[in-house]
């Protein structure tokens, strides 16, 4: 059984961190489930909403499993773990569904790096974000010094990255790290997104793209999917693959 489940509710998924045991920390069977289970949520026109959660009391996520990249050569750690790393959390902040991360306990290093690449976040009071690296001698290397850049202040994130403090939930909110702050905070979380399922769900996914591009979001990729969705709509698209396929010269009309 995985460690990260995809549940649904209606047009809603959820993907729910299911490793209680070491605080959910990320090994590498659940980032290979998280990438497989974006993967299908992408694909899947029924799925409007995306929740990431976690079963844990204790913690969201206690970042990166030191047992799994303990032992690797700098080579191994460079090449194969963060890479893979950036590349599934990349995965999910452009996923084509909007998202939220239910924070309803600490959530650390690589587990705030997942929050991170979600839209927005929903926290419990008791709930404490940080970037605890420097304090087994690495630095973050899933998007904590770069993402996390755009979503707090320069001096928040040193606080956190060279110094080691952690943030409340109530100072996350001042800051707009959080979107909300409730005392039950999957409900909240829950009742954002039914709320919106009443919104186009085109409309929806072209404006993620638009704020993408303007934040820098993979922007280049942004900026060719609403250009593409503005031709690929036009009768000179039309008209441009029937004439490819007639095998005869395309009259375009600019429509």
């Amino acid at each position: 059984m995985s460690d990260v489940l995809l549940l649904r509710h209606g047009e809603i998924a959820e993907l729910r961190l299911d490793n209680p045991a070491k605080l959910n920390a990320l090994t590498v069977p659940m980032l290979q489930a998280l990438d497989a289970h974006l993967d299908m949520i992408d694909r899947d026109p029924d799925i409007r909403f995306v929740l990431v959660s976690a079963s844990a009391s204790k913690a969201f996520c206690a970042g990166a499993d030191i047992t799994a990249w303990g032992d690797l050569s700098p080579a191994e750690f460079a090449r194969v773990w963060v890479r893979q790393g950036h590349r599934i959390f990349d995965k999910l902040a452009r996923l084509s569904k909007p998202t939220i991360a239910v924070l309803e306990a600490f959530a650390v290093g690589g587990g705030l790096e997942l929050a991170s690449a979600c839209d927005i976040r929903v926290m419990s009071p008791k709930a404490t974000i940080g970037m605890p690296e420097a304090s087994v001698g690495i630095v973050p290397g899933w998007s904590g010094t770069q993402r996390l850049a755009r979503l707090l202040p320069e001096a928040v994130l040193k606080e956190m990255v060279l110094f080691g403090r952690r943030i409340t939930a109530e100072r996350a909110f001042a800051l707009g790290f959080a979107a909300e702050v409730a005392d039950d905070a999957a409900a909240a979380a829950m009742e954002i997104v039914e709320r919106a399922l009443s919104s186009s769900p085109r409309a929806t996914e072209v404006a993620k793209y638009m704020i993408h591009a303007a934040v820098g979001e993979d922007s280049s990729a942004m900026i060719e999917a609403l250009g593409s969705g503005m031709t690929v709509a036009t009768a000179d698209k039309a008209e441009g693959v029937a004439a490819f396929r007639a095998k005869r010269k395309p009259v375009f009309r600019g429509e």
